[in-house]
């Protein structure tokens, strides 16, 4: 007679529940390009069959994936200018539709390069409904798209708004924008803001990046102690990376220093995860023991691989297993 696993010390444990892991897929029906500096390639119209290749893994999984993370970008800004916004958008939805399993979708830059921050609230980009709580709104003010969800007793993930402070997706007479036009023309003198300043740091303060306001970092600190006092593991998920060990200088938010110490000034966080950068980044913050991992675009990934994973989650570590490019991780919890 065979023992079964609950019986035998030795048999590999179930994760406590998994999750799906992809980031900028880009989205658009154009052919092949190249990245700002025309270094890296770009796969505009295959990002859409890698997309697939991830949904129909997860879709097909024998064990079905608690949640999506989708970390922003999920179409391109070409789109725009084509008039093909919507239309690119319909396209991913319906990709996504075919999967039945719950997407929490994080906003980036190239989100608000195809909606404005009114149009993005309340549409299918907006998962704040699957929320447990979020920051309070401002009466007049778009809200900040920033939120907590609970998969399972004892785990919080927390999604951030890496354009709440920016000069993305907002009226250019907002109060928002101007303070947002001020705080870049500090440290970036160029006509073009897409262009980085030339002191590296100060790099990342361009128009393709943004900061996090006084009110979210305040709300996550308070999620925090929270946490803290429950001995909750916290996830949280943004577009852009914020330890400069984990990206280039370039892809940081322009306040991640800010957000860098409420993250340390507590215990619960046991890690980042982000796009934008395209390319994959990890550190470990000796100081805290928080594992902060940028993850591979799907834009910049050649039509015969891959770039998504799942995240299995145990007591005492998050697994991560890669398609692809993505590689494979554990994430000890410290």
């Amino acid at each position: 007679m065979g023992t079964s696993s609950a019986m035998d010390p030795c048999a590999p444990q179930p994760p406590l529940f998994t999750f799906g892991l992809i980031a900028d897929v880009q989205y658009a029906d154009i052919d092949d390009g190249f990245n700002f500096t025309r270094t890296r390639r770009r796969y505009y119209r295959s990002s859409l069959q890698l997309l697939k290749n991830a949904l129909r893994s997860w879709s097909e999984s024998a064990v079905k994936p608690a949640f999506i993370l989708q970390l922003g970008d999920i179409i391109d800004g070409f789109n725009k200018p084509r008039g093909a916004s919507q239309r690119a958008l319909d396209a991913v939805l319906r990709e996504f539709a075919s999967c039945p399993v719950r997407v929490h979708h994080v906003w980036g830059n190239h989100e608000f390069y195809n909606f404005s921050r009114s149009e993005l609230v309340g549409s299918p980009l907006d998962s704040s409904p699957y929320a447990d709580s979020g920051p309070s709104e401002v009466p007049g003010q778009d809200p900040i798209y920033a939120y907590q969800f609970s998969p399972f007793p004892g785990f919080t993930f927390v999604v951030l708004d890496g354009y709440d402070v920016s000069l993305l997706g907002r009226q250019e007479s907002s109060e928002q924008y101007n303070n947002a036009m001020n705080l870049i023309k500090l440290y970036n003198n160029n006509e073009d803001l897409n262009c980085p300043p030339e002191l590296e740091c100060h790099s990342r303060f361009t128009m393709f990046n943004g900061g996090y306001s006084r009110e979210q970092l305040d709300w996550l600190d308070s999620v925090l102690s929270a946490a803290d006092e429950k001995q909750e593991r916290v996830t949280i998920v943004s577009h852009l990376p914020v330890h400069p060990y984990s990206t280039g200088s370039v892809c940081l938010a322009w306040n991640y220093k800010d957000l860098l110490a409420i993250i340390r000034s507590h215990s619960c966080v046991v890690c980042y995860m982000a796009g934008h950068a395209h390319d994959a980044g990890y550190c470990l913050d000796q100081d805290t023991g928080v594992h902060h991992l940028t993850v591979d675009g799907v834009i910049e990934t050649v039509p015969d691989s891959d770039a998504y994973g799942t995240v299995s989650v145990y007591a005492d570590k998050m697994v991560l297993a890669g398609k692809g490019r993505m590689a494979d991780r554990v994430l000890l919890f410290l």
